[in-house]
């Protein structure tokens, strides 16, 4: 039976041989490729250990920092595996010691979505994790928050300018005054007008800026601001009903808001003092929580890759895939995205899926995105950055196989649409289907009701959200020394020889334990933060 790169990049803990040559790391004894693990590379005559042998090889090239190494003469027009999938096609003949890159590479074609396996994985029973905690904040609805952030929600971009100074404004005269609330945040975005508000598309933006509203880090509070002319009105936005407050107050005419375009407002001023004024309740309200003691199973952790290169499915996901079987043996909830990363690993997502209903859910979300691909004139090969190509990454084959990764071993339980939330029963593993984008993936998995946040990178990225902690995890020790200040973990030390997967995975559950118990991500301690994308597939008018 074929061999799943899920279950075998966790199974197999990399180490360099410790005879005098230069490591490099091969994914499966089926490879004929290796990665050069080497800071700074490799020059042409340099010996290397021969992927999984022991064996030298010379190299006829010279070969960059986790690029590919042929380790037997590859003839043009055979199979180049690595993790012992058909990651490429030769184009010529490429000798043993040769560097392999995307120039010399014809990308295989998508898998379709035909006889595909549906939920044929075995599904053994888990020891189940206890006695696990964070210090975390109850929600009226149930939901627990890792901080307690006041969210200032925004109907329409032409308020964005006048919600800004308005916040900047409330942290700089309210905030001190109401120690236990984290933070005010705003949240802007481009929709609201000027779109197509009733074609069909168009449900994903409006519910997905709707379900940010009500993540859980905002504590149930719901404050609008609104300009009064837009197509997407407040009571559009959050109609009585979809949501819950932190007390008894009914909710007859839609959330707490201010229309900036009403009659009281008289100057720019009084605008910016309506808004103030109107956050106090909303923070005198935050301000009396406290953070109690909640078991490990009310966390909902989104993964995501971002910078990636070609130690991302050698250290880093292998890592976080460790640490998310943790987190669903232990009740959580686990998130894992992008559509166009996964999308050439559909057979082992259907695999793996709990149910065949499932398993056909998962191909609606990722046939779903082909075809809205196909209406931009692209498809997935459009993914790859220069910076995944620079740090070895050939094609999108490659990365979607070193990107799966991180969702670990477990089934998949669940599947959301881009901007649906999470419902209570819905723990395990979710895939919930976004565009690989990091804002818009990071925005999306918000609206799912994300409470922390794990990223991985391997070219480095100060990514981070004002809404929910993110913890950075560097796929190579040489980046997380140079960005010591900006990455949490670092995965480098898998293929430096210093821990296993299953060490690092442990470490980062237990860190992202005291993140959700207030503990500052180095992104918090430099308020890095990047803006909300909606995902707006529908027509611009």
């Amino acid at each position: 039976m074929k061999d799943y790169i899920i279950l075998l990049v966790r199974q197999v803990d990399i180490y360099p041989v410790t005879i005098a040559l230069h490591p490099t790391i091969a994914m499966h004894p089926a490879d004929n490729v290796a990665i050069v693990v080497t800071a700074g590379g490799l020059k042409a005559g340099d010996q290397v250990q021969k992927g999984l042998s022991t064996d030298a090889l010379v190299l006829l090239n010279a070969i960059p920092q986790g690029h590919k190494v042929a380790l037997v003469d590859i003839a043009a027009g055979q199979t180049v595996l690595r993790y012992n999938v058909k990651v490429g096609i030769a184009k010529v003949d490429i000798p043993a010691g040769s560097w392999v890159h995307e120039r010399l590479l014809d990308m295989p074609a998508a898998r379709d979505f035909q006889n595909l396996p549906m939920a044929t994985a075995p599904q053994p029973a888990l020891a189940p994790l206890t006695g696990y905690t964070f210090e975390g904040f109850r929600n009226p609805d149930g939901s627990v928050g890792t901080r307690n952030i006041l969210a200032v929600t925004t109907t329409v971009q032409c308020v964005a300018g006048v919600v800004s100074l308005a916040v900047q404004k409330i942290k700089e005269e309210l905030l001190p005054m109401y120690p236990n609330v984290d933070d005010v945040v705003g949240i802007e975005h481009t929709y609201g007008c000027g779109v197509a508000i009733d074609a069909p598309d168009a449900v994903i933006p409006i519910r997905t800026l709707r379900n940010i509203s009500l993540n859980p880090n905002f504590g149930n509070e719901v404050f609008v601001i609104s300009l009064g002319c837009e197509k997407l009105p407040p009571q559009r936005l959050l109609p009585p009903g979809s949501f819950t407050l932190v007390d008894d107050r009914a909710v007859t005419d839609g959330p707490d808001s201010i229309c900036l375009q009403d009659d009281q407002h008289v100057g720019f001023m009084s605008m910016l003092q309506h808004i103030v004024a109107g956050a106090k309740p909303h923070l005198e309200r935050l301000n009396a929580r406290r953070r109690e003691t909640v078991p490990a199973s009310e966390l909902v952790v989104g993964v995501q890759c971002g910078g990636s290169d070609a130690f991302s499915g050698v250290t880093a996901n292998p890592i976080v895939g460790f640490a998310a079987d943790l987190l669903v043996r232990a009740g959580a909830t686990i998130m894992f995205s992008e559509n166009t990363e996964v999308r050439d690993a559909v057979e082992q997502l259907t695999h793996r899926a709990s149910t065949p209903e499932v398993a056909q859910s998962i191909v609606r979300e990722l046939d779903w995105y082909d075809r809205y691909l196909e209406r931009g004139q692209a498809d997935r090969s459009a993914n790859t950055t220069p910076g995944n190509k620079a740090g070895g990454l050939s094609n999108i084959v490659e990365k979607a196989m070193g990107s799966i990764v991180k969702s670990g071993s477990l089934p998949i339980q669940h599947v959301l649409s881009p901007g649906e939330k999470l419902k209570p029963s819905q723990k395990g593993l979710v895939f919930a289907a976004t565009p690989a984008s990091d804002f818009i993936c990071g925005t999306l998995q918000l609206a799912a009701g994300m409470n922390v946040h794990v990223f991985t990178t391997g070219r480095g990225t100060p990514y981070g959200l004002q809404a929910c902690p993110v913890v950075k995890v560097a796929t190579r020790t040489d980046l997380a020394k140079r960005w010591h200040d900006l990455m949490d973990l670092n995965a480098g030390r898998v293929a430096d020889g210093d821990i296993s997967i299953e060490e690092g995975g442990w470490e980062l559950f237990q860190l992202l334990l005291d993140v959700a118990s207030g503990c500052k991500t180095w992104a918090e301690h430099w308020k890095l933060h990047n803006a909300l994308v909606l995902f707006n597939p529908a027509p611009i008018t």
